[in-house]
């Protein structure tokens, strides 16, 4: 998403030198980029905002089934997991067929995932049905858009970034009321069923995302009468994840000459039969489609293949060490503080105003709030960042202390709000590995994010099989975080000291 003004939004024209001019693109920073917004914001609730919720299934699981908790934990945590680790991937999806029809397949898929799994007979099938089908679904209509955002914006990005991504805890928020009322009044497997239907809208959401055409009609020469083409219009992604990924519309010239010879040969056939009319149509599809895939194939490959560069920059490596741990501690209370509340009999209150609900609200908060302080000239980014995972990781520590509502309201409000430092993770990223590899190494950080939120859950259930308790959970899970906390602080001062050494070898008399 993070990318020059050479990648994204600018039309390309020829001018008498043979020279390629910038024109900005008038949807930039304005007119249809601020539906782009809304459909992030809407794809933000359905997708991020059902999936914070999903401790309200958890609990209707338990029950149904009878199964271990850490079996249990393994839906929601696949659901949650593959949505980011299959990042990477479905770039190849968008490189080939564009961010609009990937979100609209991805919304249908989503949605046939969660009406399969109101049928499920097993946990092992919600497995297949909810954890592998709407999660890639989930993937699919996700990161489009979120490079869609991306694209239409310029000077206002971080903004349009910021807005749509607050969709999270508005979704957390709401879809867990909804999902809470659905289960009380038609039972879990019909509350799936009807969030099936309303998952649909994800096709809604990525019909708006409308690309930015380029605006320029390909002539072929010829000597007799030209046979125009209308402008071709093809997205492609260079980034990994979803506050890493660009578009750009250009055509190699291949591309333009295998068009050119076969709309040349269309041209030609004119006074042919039909039938040699509809043999050339075809041709020339398939062959824009075979270059389209190509093209979508190695831009995939040189984007994620290419990067062993970052690997050796060693605090990006213990970022990405820290990636690893982070994302669980925010994901654990969401999908076992329903029952927490429920082992400390404190469920009346929960149903009034739940747990889960604080934390996305001020979660909100966070996002905005932070990102406000970390703009200011006077105040580092990296200060604001590294202060709120202190804070976090305090929160986590402390909240198998609390054992009243008002205790555990006061611990949530604090994880809602200082994990607000994740609109603070590209500019932290930046920071690491500069501007032109952003997308990628956002990429690699979201992919770390996705295999926290798939492991963190059912870690957390499986300890609580042994030891009949969460706290041992929590402990441990801080206990890493914190150890990818102090590699972030260690791997500065490792840095200096190379450096230092290296100035002293080299300044040494031989």
């Amino acid at each position: 998403m993070y990318a020059s003004h050479e990648d994204i939004g600018y039309d390309l024209e020829d001018d008498p030198k043979a020279k390629k001019t910038l024109k900005p693109h008038p949807d930039i920073d304005g007119g249809w980029a601020w539906m782009m917004v809304l459909s992030s914001f809407f794809v933000h609730i359905l997708i991020m905002g059902s999936q914070m919720a999903l401790g309200v299934l958890n609990v209707e699981w338990l029950e149904e089934f009878h199964q271990s908790r850490g079996l249990t934990a393994w839906v929601s945590s696949l659901s949650m997991g593959i949505t980011l680790i299959v990042g990477p991937f479905i770039g190849l999806f968008i490189n080939t067929c564009g961010c609009r029809q990937t979100a609209i397949i991805g919304g249908l898929v989503n949605s046939l995932g969660w009406v399969l799994s109101a049928y499920a007979a097993n946990v092992q099938s919600l497995f297949i049905t909810f954890g592998v089908a709407a999660g890639l679904g989930s993937g699919m209509a996700y990161l489009p858009a979120v490079v869609m955002v991306g694209r239409y914006f310029q000077k206002r990005r971080a903004l349009a970034q910021g807005l749509s991504t607050t969709g999270t805890g508005f979704g957390t928020f709401l879809m867990t009321v909804l999902l809470k009322y659905l289960c009380a009044e038609y039972g879990w497997r019909n509350a799936m069923f009807i969030q099936g239907a309303v998952s649909l809208n994800l096709c809604v959401c990525g019909a708006l995302m409308r690309p930015l055409s380029t605006g320029k009609v390909e002539n072929c020469p010829r000597k007799e009468e030209p046979c125009a083409l209308p402008a071709y219009s093809t997205e492609s992604v260079k980034s990994g994840g979803p506050l890493g990924m660009t578009e750009e519309q250009d055509r190699g010239p291949g591309n333009e000459e295998t068009v050119c010879d076969l709309q040349a040969q269309e041209c030609q056939s004119q006074t042919h039969p039909r039938k040699n009319m509809c043999a050339f149509r075809v041709l020339k599809t398939v062959s824009q489609l075979t270059v389209r895939v190509q093209k979508g194939f190695r831009d995939w490959y040189s984007g994620y293949f290419g990067t062993a560069s970052l690997f050796t920059n060693r605090m990006f490596v213990a970022f990405i060490f820290w990636a690893l741990f982070a994302y669980s501690s925010f994901v654990i209370p969401f999908i076992h503080l329903p029952e927490i509340v429920s082992l400390y009999d404190l469920s009346e209150q929960n149903d009034t105003f739940p747990l889960t609900s604080i934390i996305a609200i001020l979660h909100i908060f966070g996002k905005v709030i932070l990102g406000a302080v970390a703009d200011l000239p006077c105040i580092s980014v990296w200060n604001v960042f590294l202060i709120a995972n202190f804070t976090l990781v305090f929160s986590i520590f402390l909240l198998p202390l609390m054992h009243t509502y008002v205790s555990l309201a006061v611990i949530c409000a604090l994880i809602g709000f200082s994990s607000g430092y994740f609109s603070l993770m590209p500019v932290v990223t930046e920071d690491l590995v500069g501007t032109e590899h952003l997308a990628n190494a956002y990429g690699i950080i979201i992919c770390a994010n996705g295999i926290s939120a798939l492991l963190g859950p059912p870690f957390a259930g499986w300890i609580f099989d042994i030891t009949q308790k969460y706290d041992f959970s929590f402990y441990i899970c801080g206990l890493l975080y914190m150890i990818g906390i102090l590699f972030l602080l260690i791997q500065p001062c490792i840095q200096m000291l190379g450096q230092s050494r290296r100035k002293y070898t080299d300044s040494a008399p031989v």
